[in-house]
């Protein structure tokens, strides 16, 4: 399972290179920002207004470490939409970290056999199994998968919906907020503190997949395969969240 615990895994390392970015960004002292950082925690640091440029400009993302890297570029992404929960934020930093390792994307967890490629098969193996720890698994991946696809890639998502006539990123976010909030009700979940945070994600999922989108855009994939398109949903992103 994927927990939100990228804040907390830290180290003095990541600390080291926030400091050092942040003093070169804002010309601040070490001294200050130290003085800062024990009197109120990392957040000071994460949640600075000139973290995320700091972050992308010292020398370049390929040598941020990547648990900062995405922590940061999501935080400050949700932030900017009005969504101040720093636990959303981490939770969507582990999910990324998580799922960039091969294959683990399709997967309900990292070393499981059996993969899948579609929301369908999920859920048709949501209704048939009977295994308690699996059936958590499956409700998590669920909502883990249709954030991931409908996040990260909606490019793909619209490319389908016109190619084939798949479904479009509201099939995506029904089923994903479903499956955050079906993973919530289990008992797993509250063993590992995790039922707050699905309700949260499955609550403002329009909200964090739009986050998502925007962090793709500017990060993943900056040229549009469709220009076109692209702008057509982040005219209505707008519209609807305004």
């Amino acid at each position: 399972m994927i927990l939100p615990n990228v804040r907390a895994s830290f180290g003095s390392e990541d600390i080291e290179f926030l400091l050092g970015a942040l003093a070169e960004r804002t010309g601040r002292t070490r001294a200050s920002l130290e003085g800062q950082l024990f009197e109120e925690g990392p957040d000071v640091l994460l949640d600075h207004p000139d973290a995320l440029s700091a972050v992308l400009e010292r020398r370049g993302i390929d040598a941020v470490p990547p648990r900062v890297a995405f922590y940061v570029m999501v935080r400050h992404t949700l932030l900017d939409l009005g969504l101040p929960n720093p636990h959303i934020a981490d939770y969507l930093a582990a999910l990324l970290v998580e799922f960039m390792e091969g294959g683990r994307a399709y997967r309900i967890a990292r070393y499981d056999d059996k993969t899948y490629r579609y929301v369908v098969d999920l859920i048709a193996d949501i209704e048939s199994e009977n295994s308690e720890s699996r059936q958590f698994l499956l409700r998590a991946h669920l909502g883990n998968f249709s954030l991931w696809i409908s996040g990260l890639f909606p490019d793909y998502v619209i490319a389908r919906v016109h190619r084939k006539g798949a479904p479009g990123i509201d099939y995506y976010e029904d089923l994903g907020a479903t499956g955050f909030r079906m993973a919530s009700q289990c008992e797993i979940a509250g063993h590992y503190d995790l039922d707050r945070i699905y309700r949260d994600v499955a609550n403002e999922f329009g909200i964090v997949r739009r986050a998502l989108n925007r962090f793709s855009d500017r990060f993943f994939f900056p040229v549009a395969r469709s220009s076109v398109d692209r702008l057509l949903r982040q005219v209505s992103d707008d519209l609807f969240f305004s």
